[in-house]
């Protein structure tokens, strides 16, 4: 598809968006909107939290799928669907098509977390692994288009997509209608966009601010191009908004009524994450935290009242330890040091007292006796502890140091 911003334009309307509420309801759920008062205080301003993470299928994505499996023709119905994803639009596909009674096929990663392959399958769907990365996913997804006829469902470049995506745009002008700023992640720019369709229709005063990992920004170099512009190898723990192009139907719409695309860092988002959990008791992916990251990087940059668009909560237990413990370290809330210490029978046991005065906790010790680089006598430790932030962290290296241990990282 060639891209033209005044066809993207034209292509998803406010009429368009209130068409998809009317068909949205009874089926997705108009998300909570809950107060944070510790951002409110970073902000200056109040900041609310847009709860699409308690969606049904965990994030925004079924609101787009169901509009856009709801607008086919009946002979496109009876050919079923296909669709590629890694984890949200799998399953916002696989719930829309068995609502809907239409036959779905997702292609996923061969690599996707197995809690996302269990929910789309139990929404309903065939699920096939295919590939390493999402793009060879996508291509076999289309390769299985083309040979049975099956409609491939887009996750993000389709007008219809587009404007049942827009509904949460909607939501949050009834829900917080004194809102002056809405943060929200882009990956491929349907979420943004559907909301910026929406919200400057009715509100044209209110600033639209996208978010995209460092690591995954194809949006500021192809808003600087004027066209979308691929990038090599997108990277990020974000995998919500880890995507190497912009959606032509969208870029064309978040060009125009998105006034700023803001970066954010991986430990930005692990940060994020962990105070979503820690102070919003919100269970949210880093894609959907990466809002909150924006407003931790910079909150005065922000006028009140601020929404922040909570996209999606589908987090793989194993991602979320890590991403956790990275937020913790970046607050300086983890420690991990190495030390050497004589390998005698007691010896570990006096260098965890060490660390009870201190009130340092343990979480897991790894303790090595042998290897060449050790002395016959010497054993090596690596100690993972949960401290109480950064000046405490340093009263802990120096308790060791003054027990005589040495640091080695």
């Amino acid at each position: 598809m060639s891209y033209s911003p005044a066809d993207s334009l034209r292509a998803v309307t406010l009429d368009d968006v209130r068409g998809a509420q009317k068909m949205l309801s009874g089926v997705a759920r108009a998300t909570a909107m809950e107060g944070s008062r510790h951002l409110s205080q970073l902000v200056g301003a109040p900041v609310h939290l847009k709860c699409e993470n308690l969606q049904r299928t965990g994030s925004f994505k079924l609101r787009g799928a169901y509009v856009r499996i709801a607008g086919l023709l009946p002979e496109e119905r009876a050919a079923g669907v296909v669709a590629a994803s890694a984890g949200n639009h799998a399953q916002g596909v696989a719930l829309a098509s068995t609502l809907l009674g239409v036959r779905s096929t997702v292609f996923m990663p061969q690599g996707a977390p197995l809690p996302k392959i269990s929910a789309t399958r139990e929404y309903g769907a065939q699920v096939r692994l295919h590939g390493q990365v999402v793009d060879e996913t996508l291509a076999a997804a289309q390769e299985y288009a083309a040979a049975t006829g099956a409609v491939f469902i887009h996750p993000f470049d389709h007008p219809d997509v587009i404007a049942g995506q827009g509904t949460v745009g909607l939501e949050i002008l009834e829900q917080c209608p004194e809102v002056r700023t809405i943060v929200v992640g882009i990956g491929g720019g349907g979420l943004a966009a559907g909301i910026a369709v929406a919200v400057k229709a009715l509100r044209p005063d209110v600033r639209i601010v996208g978010v995209q990992a460092a690591g995954a920004a194809a949006y500021p170099v192809s808003l600087a191009a004027g066209r979308p512009v691929s990038i090599d190898n997108p990277t990020t723990m974000a995998d919500g908004i880890r995507v190497g192009r912009p959606g032509d139907v969208p870029f064309g719409i978040v060009g125009d009524l998105v006034d700023e695309v803001r970066t954010v860092s991986e430990g930005e988002l692990s940060t994020a994450l962990l105070l979503c959990l820690e102070r919003a008791k919100l269970v949210v992916e880093p894609a959907g935290a990466s809002p909150v990251a924006a407003l931790l990087s910079e909150p005065g940059a922000f006028e009140g009242p601020v929404v922040a668009v909570l996209s999606g909560g589908n987090v793989d237990p194993v991602l979320m330890e890590r991403v956790l413990r990275h937020g913790m370290a970046a607050q300086g809330r983890y420690l991990a040091v190495r030390l050497r210490l004589t390998d005698r029978p007691g010896a570990l046991a006096t260098m965890l007292g060490a660390l009870s005065v201190v009130d340092a906790n343990v979480l897991d010790v790894g303790h090595v006796r042998t290897d060449p680089r050790l002395g016959l006598t010497e054993a090596e430790v690596e100690l993972h502890l949960e401290t109480k932030g950064p000046t405490h962290c340093a009263e802990v290296v120096r308790a060791l140091r003054e027990a005589g241990y040495t640091i080695l990282g």
